[in-house]
């Protein structure tokens, strides 16, 4: 009976330990805000948990949802202010930091949001090592002689917290992701 008491506690505290799914601590990206602000990622959030979204502003469907459902979170969570909000694009060549702050605008986000870029290379190491991936769906020249294309991609909301390891991740675009991402947040956070 004790051994089954002593196992129970022990199973209990063990399932309550975060588990890290990646860590970005040996990571160091050099990327530009919406603002043109240069940050390092993760260096520059250490301290403070970080909600990750990964879209592209030219996207139809889901980057919008995902960029919905990391609003959702931060009202839910009640905006803390150890928290801060990324949007990581992952178009560099179309999303520079205007059309990025074009977009937060339309979203009327405020400074707990920011969008991410850089240049190609690293935009495109930092996706890797965050597993997410990117094809080309479509492509078409216009009349004017201007290439668009859309992307397949990973639909993905991340939480990274303060030493910089990422602890949650979900499917971004799906209406229930915030209330997970709320309780498994609010669970860690005890």
């Amino acid at each position: 009976m004790r051994l089954l008491l002593v196992l129970s506690f022990f199973l209990f505290f063990a399932c309550q330990r975060t588990q890290v799914i990646d860590d970005l601590n040996d990571a160091s990206f050099e990327l530009l805000t919406q603002d043109s602000v240069s940050v390092t990622f993760p260096d520059d959030y250490k301290g403070k948990y970080v909600v990750m979204g990964f879209v592209y502003t030219n996207c139809p469907d889901i980057c919008p949802l995902i960029t919905q459902n990391m609003i959702k979170i931060k009202e839910e969570l009640g905006s803390p202010e150890d928290v801060h909000f990324l949007g990581f694009s992952f178009d560099p060549e179309r999303d520079t930091p205007s059309k990025l702050a074009e977009y937060k605008s339309a979203f009327r986000l405020d400074d707990s949001f920011d969008f991410i870029t850089g240049d190609t290379t690293t935009v495109s190491a930092l996706m890797d090592s965050l597993r997410v991936r990117t094809q080309v769906s479509f492509t078409t020249t216009t009349d004017a002689g201007e290439e668009l294309y859309f992307l397949n991609h990973s639909d993905k909301i991340m939480v990274m917290d303060p030493q910089s390891r990422v602890i949650i991740e979900y499917g971004g675009s799906q209406p229930m992701v915030p209330n997970l991402i709320v309780e498994d947040f609010q669970k860690i956070r005890q």
